[in-house]
């Protein structure tokens, strides 16, 4: 009863989280002139980030790195699926060109050099299901520092964009824009909402997931991935119903390259990390679903409510895929 309790109550602390975190997030890119879909693939994709941080880098410590590899693949694949997909269904999102010509694109390419990290770039061990895999600190080491290239790539385009907005001296806009302290504060407070709410609701509903007999691998790969994905999914959502949908859009493939160059590089730094065959699969579907998402939006720069439905379908396929295996 107190698992139950506690989900709901992670649920409401998410929901409210993601709720302010939007709305400062939002101020805070208007009052400094940034671009929203940077704010989108750098703060708030940081701060919905968290917890897959928080959960891979503990398991890393902890020697069970192969929780931190599903629970990274299996977040990125709930993001572009249920993420994208719910929020076309509440608004058909728009999508820059920019992010079509460069971020996702690159974070297709990073998935790419993470499966061939993780056979040793030995493409015919792909479909090796009893090999074990091993993903190295050097190999680690070069996903963290692609991480810091994007991030300082992120901060030089928004001082430019910035520069280019200031030139052109263009007229106010009409909006509300919380004062810089306050944005501050519902950054604050989003931010610790999500994380707690995260937390609460993965422990609980892993609690309730034990209960029913269900195991370890299958609830690293979708109660904790799944759980770990709710900020991404109450932050996109919020944003796309409040007419955000750079930053919705920002916000999932931000936090995909995120969650694979800091959280998997931080965590191979620590200690190496070996998975098996079915990590391999999963890798090769998060790709598949990558491309499939990218064809989508390249179409018509944006993602339709149709399409934002075929995707959540195509997440239940998986879901029911992983159940049976």
């Amino acid at each position: 009863m107190i698992a139950y309790l506690v989900l709901i109550i992670g649920f409401f602390l998410l929901i409210k989280g993601a709720d302010y975190f939007v709305d400062g997030s939002s101020s805070v890119a208007k009052i400094l002139k940034v671009p929203a879909i940077v704010i989108g693939l750098t703060v708030v994709a940081f701060g919905t980030s968290l917890p897959e941080a928080s959960v891979s880098i503990t398991a890393a410590m902890q020697g069970k790195n192969e929780l931190a590899v599903s629970n990274v693949i299996g977040s990125n694949i709930f993001n572009l699926l249920v993420v994208l997909g719910a929020s076309a269904l509440v608004n058909p999102i728009c999508v820059k060109w920019s992010v079509l010509k460069r971020e996702f694109p690159f974070s297709i390419g990073i998935t790419a050099v993470l499966l061939l990290s993780l056979v040793g770039f030995q493409v015919n061990r792909i479909m090796d299901q009893d090999a074990t895999y091993l993903l190295s600190r050097k190999e680690g080491t070069v996903l963290f520092l692609l991480f810091i290239g994007f991030v300082v790539s992120a901060v030089l385009d928004a001082l430019k964009s910035r520069k280019k907005q200031l030139d052109a001296k263009e007229p106010e806009e009409d909006y509300q824009i919380l004062s810089p302290m306050k944005s501050a504060v519902y950054i604050v407070a989003g931010v610790a909402g999500i994380i707690i709410g995260g937390e609460f609701v993965v422990d609980s509903a892993s609690a309730i997931a034990r209960s029913f007999g269900l195991s370890q691998t299958f609830i690293g790969l979708t109660i904790v991935a799944l759980g770990t994905s709710l900020p991404e999914l109450v932050t996109s959502v919020v944003a796309s119903r409040k007419g955000e949908n750079d930053l919705a859009v920002g916000n999932v493939v931000g936090s995909n390259i995120f969650n694979i160059l800091l959280i998997l590089g931080t965590s191979a730094m620590i200690s190496p990390i070996a998975v098996t065959g079915l990590a391999i699969q999963d890798t090769v579907i998060l790709i598949v679903a990558s491309v499939l998402v990218y064809v989508c939006a390249v179409g018509k720069k944006g993602i339709s409510k149709l399409e934002g439905a075929m995707f959540l379908m195509f997440y239940a396929g998986f879901f029911a895929y992983i159940l049976m295996r």
